[in-house]
């Protein structure tokens, strides 16, 4: 039998895929802490990057679906913490980690820590949905452990005396961050329950990881546990997570929020329907922490199908890289040819006979612009000489030395004797005027340029 037949031989490809698949057998989720460097973001969304420390350098991926909730902006330079699981991109040989999640190193150490507190709290059972207690549909008594002078108090407050304005309040005051604020949460969350309140709000208002710690330690978590009285967390905004929220009977995003859901709503109170919804969003809500837990346990131990299509988007990410490359090349070429043509239109210009073109344009308008003046001057000349004409010919000089135009009734001219009787009404038309008259006699003239006589009218 040939030993040289007997020999496994694999192909480059099958190598490097038995390897990344035994890579990503052995390691789970990990974080790593490192040096930010050769950070890139291509068109497709993706981040590629380098961690490094003063030994070694390690090539990480982090694809859309998952860098677009971090709450950083990365930067060559920065020290990070990472969490990822440990790959190899096929394409390359290249050893990586394929990260889900990142931030500053400093918050990093904060987050490591809340993450293990939180295994550690639900494998003890202290999230489980079948502690929980209801909150009171109709509270009468609501103590409040929180910062008298913070806004979430007025908050809390503000919604109460607008939704249910006879509950009565008990502000039990603590500092909520700082070296003291852990003491005196858990002093304050021991006078709350020795008040035996309908229900217990746990609040303040947003800040960083570090201004929220005191809601992240085990001792206020266990606190929080063991208190018979149904008790609500709302610590932060909604974006802000603590362990009190997993502990607690109920997590509201915002204090607002939190007081929304401890009592009705006086409308509300009217139908029943209301009521339940709420009630049924409770249940959801918790039913969906549970089974959050649930799917983060068993997401521990899953190797992701993920990693198939993330292999595919390097790839495709090379491709275009590649493709973008060849554009560039082929676009300078057409840049060349481009300017070589501008150049050879450039010495065959027409702007010479073109500058001469309007030069004749400019001569030729200045010369109808003359003649058009000419011609105006000669028009306004002869209708001047006219206006002079047409004013000698007018009556009006006649009537001026003493003349007069006599109209009968149907306001015709009379220019004769003939055309007028006694007793008919004539109307003189003189310079400045008119006269109404009544002819008394009528004389005819055989010569009456030389009389001097005038009718009797």
């Amino acid at each position: 039998m040939d030993i040289k037949q007997s020999r496994p031989v694999l192909t480059v490809s099958q190598l490097n895929k038995q390897a990344r698949l035994t890579i990503e057998e052995r390691f789970q989720l990990i974080w790593v802490t490192g040096e930010l460097s050769n950070f890139a973001r291509p068109r497709s969304g993706h981040w590629y990057f380098t961690l490094k420390d003063t030994g070694a350098q390690v090539r990480c991926a982090m694809f859309a679906n998952s860098n677009r909730r971090v709450q950083m902006q990365p930067a060559d330079g920065q020290q990070v913490l990472v969490r990822g699981r440990v790959s190899l991109y096929e394409g390359r040989g290249d050893f990586q980690i394929i990260a889900d999640q990142m931030e500053p190193a400093g918050e990093g150490v904060l987050r490591q820590a809340f993450d293990a507190l939180k295994i550690k709290l639900a494998d003890e059972g202290l999230f489980d949905r079948d502690r929980k207690q209801s909150i009171p549909d109709l509270p009468k008594h609501i103590a409040v452990v929180t910062s008298p002078t913070g806004a979430a108090l007025q908050d809390v407050l503000a919604v109460w005396q607008r939704r249910f304005p006879i509950l009565k309040v008990t502000v039990i005051p603590t500092a909520v961050q700082g070296p003291e604020a852990e003491s005196q949460v858990l002093n304050a969350l021991n006078a709350a329950s020795k008040l035996a309140p309908d229900a217990i709000l746990l609040t303040r208002g947003g800040g960083s990881l570090e201004d929220l710690w005191t809601f992240n330690l085990e001792s206020v978590a266990r606190a929080v546990a063991s208190i018979q009285i149904p008790i609500v967390s709302a610590i932060g905004h909604e974006i802000d997570i603590a362990i009190t929220d997993f502990v607690a009977d109920l997590r509201a995003p915002t204090p607002s929020v939190a007081a929304e859901l401890m009592v009705p709503d006086g409308q509300e109170m009217l139908q029943n329907i209301d009521g339940e919804f709420r009630h049924l969003n409770v249940l959801m809500a918790s039913q969906l922490r549970e089974h959050q837990l649930t799917l983060d346990k068993l997401n521990l131990r899953l190797v992701s199908p993920e990693s198939y299509l993330q292999q595919a988007w390097m790839r495709l990410d090379d491709i275009a890289s590649r493709l973008q490359r060849s554009a560039g090349q082929t676009l300078a070429g057409a840049n060349n040819q481009l300017d070589n043509l501008g150049a050879r239109l450039s010495n065959q210009s027409p702007s010479f006979a073109l500058a001469t073109a309007k030069e004749k344009l400019q001569r030729l308008k200045n010369g109808l612009d003359s003649g058009i003046n000419r011609h105006l001057q000669s028009q306004t000349n002869s209708v001047a000489i006219m206006a002079r004409m047409l004013d000698g010919m007018s009556p009006l000089h006649t009537l001026g030395r003493g003349y007069a135009f006599i109209r009968d009734n149907a306001n015709a001219l009379v220019t004769k004797t003939e055309y007028a009787k006694v007793g008919d009404s004539v109307t003189a038309q003189l310079q400045d005027g008119t006269i109404a008259a009544t002819v008394t006699g009528i004389t005819k003239q055989t010569n009456p340029l030389s009389q001097t006589d005038t009718d009797n009218v």
